[in-house]
Protein backbone atom coordinates (compact mmCIF):
# COMPACT_ATOMS: atom_id res chain seq x y z
CA UNK A 1 0.00 0.00 0.00
CA UNK A 2 0.96 3.39 -1.26
CA UNK A 3 2.08 5.45 2.25
CA UNK A 4 -0.08 8.77 1.17
CA UNK A 5 0.51 11.27 4.11
CA UNK A 6 3.71 12.22 5.68
CA UNK A 7 4.45 15.24 8.40
CA UNK A 8 4.59 17.77 5.66
CA UNK A 9 1.92 16.68 3.22
CA UNK A 10 -0.45 17.24 6.91
CA UNK A 11 1.39 20.34 7.10
CA UNK A 12 0.11 21.73 3.61
CA UNK A 13 -3.19 20.53 3.69
CA UNK A 14 -3.41 22.25 7.20
CA UNK A 15 -1.75 25.14 5.85
CA UNK A 16 -4.36 24.95 2.58
CA UNK A 17 -7.46 24.80 5.28
CA UNK A 18 -6.52 27.70 7.55
CA UNK A 19 -6.24 29.19 3.87
CA UNK A 20 -9.30 28.82 2.68
CA UNK A 21 -10.90 29.54 5.57
CA UNK A 22 -9.70 33.19 5.65
CA UNK A 23 -10.69 33.75 2.76
CA UNK A 24 -14.22 32.35 4.19
CA UNK A 25 -14.23 34.60 6.92
CA UNK A 26 -12.52 37.81 5.21
CA UNK A 27 -15.71 37.65 3.16
CA UNK A 28 -17.96 37.58 6.30
CA UNK A 29 -19.16 34.32 4.74
CA UNK A 30 -20.09 31.33 7.43
CA UNK A 31 -19.03 28.00 6.89
CA UNK A 32 -22.97 26.62 6.06
CA UNK A 33 -23.38 29.52 3.52
CA UNK A 34 -20.03 28.57 1.79
CA UNK A 35 -20.87 24.85 1.70
CA UNK A 36 -24.07 26.00 0.24
CA UNK A 37 -22.46 28.54 -2.69
CA UNK A 38 -20.04 25.67 -3.54
CA UNK A 39 -22.70 22.63 -3.62
CA UNK A 40 -20.35 20.46 -1.30
CA UNK A 41 -21.56 19.37 1.99
CA UNK A 42 -20.51 21.19 5.39
CA UNK A 43 -18.83 17.87 6.49
CA UNK A 44 -16.60 18.19 3.01
CA UNK A 45 -15.70 21.77 3.53
CA UNK A 46 -15.27 21.40 7.53
CA UNK A 47 -12.53 18.31 6.51
CA UNK A 48 -10.86 20.91 4.10
CA UNK A 49 -11.23 23.83 6.47
CA UNK A 50 -9.32 21.38 9.07
CA UNK A 51 -6.95 19.63 6.39
CA UNK A 52 -8.47 16.44 7.15
CA UNK A 53 -10.28 13.54 5.40
CA UNK A 54 -10.15 13.58 1.16
CA UNK A 55 -12.33 15.94 -0.40
CA UNK A 56 -12.35 15.43 -4.04
CA UNK A 57 -10.63 17.61 -6.07
CA UNK A 58 -13.36 19.06 -7.70
CA UNK A 59 -15.17 19.58 -4.13
CA UNK A 60 -11.63 21.93 -3.72
CA UNK A 61 -12.15 23.55 -6.99
CA UNK A 62 -16.14 23.89 -6.00
CA UNK A 63 -14.68 26.07 -2.94
CA UNK A 64 -12.11 28.02 -4.25
CA UNK A 65 -14.47 29.25 -7.14
CA UNK A 66 -17.23 30.61 -4.66
CA UNK A 67 -14.42 32.02 -2.60
CA UNK A 68 -12.91 33.70 -5.56
CA UNK A 69 -9.44 32.30 -5.87
CA UNK A 70 -9.86 29.50 -7.96
CA UNK A 71 -7.72 31.12 -10.81
CA UNK A 72 -4.90 32.08 -8.65
CA UNK A 73 -5.36 28.23 -7.14
CA UNK A 74 -5.49 26.96 -11.03
CA UNK A 75 -1.85 29.78 -11.91
CA UNK A 76 -0.21 28.15 -8.79
CA UNK A 77 0.28 25.25 -10.40
CA UNK A 78 2.14 26.41 -13.22
CA UNK A 79 5.89 25.31 -13.91
CA UNK A 80 7.05 28.03 -15.45
CA UNK A 81 5.97 30.45 -12.83
CA UNK A 82 8.13 29.02 -10.43
CA UNK A 83 12.13 29.23 -10.81
CA UNK A 84 12.72 25.41 -10.48
CA UNK A 85 10.15 25.11 -12.96
CA UNK A 86 11.21 27.75 -15.28
CA UNK A 87 15.36 25.83 -14.95
CA UNK A 88 13.06 22.68 -15.86
CA UNK A 89 12.02 23.87 -18.70
CA UNK A 90 15.10 25.57 -19.80
CA UNK A 91 17.43 22.31 -19.05
CA UNK A 92 14.61 20.35 -21.42
CA UNK A 93 15.04 22.56 -24.09
CA UNK A 94 18.88 22.41 -24.33
CA UNK A 95 18.91 18.73 -24.47
CA UNK A 96 16.25 19.20 -27.67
Amino acid sequence: MVKRTSPARRRQLERLGEHVRAWRQLQGLSAAELARRAHVTRDTLRALEEGTGSPRLDSVMAVVSALGFAEHFVNGADPLDTESGRALAIARAARS
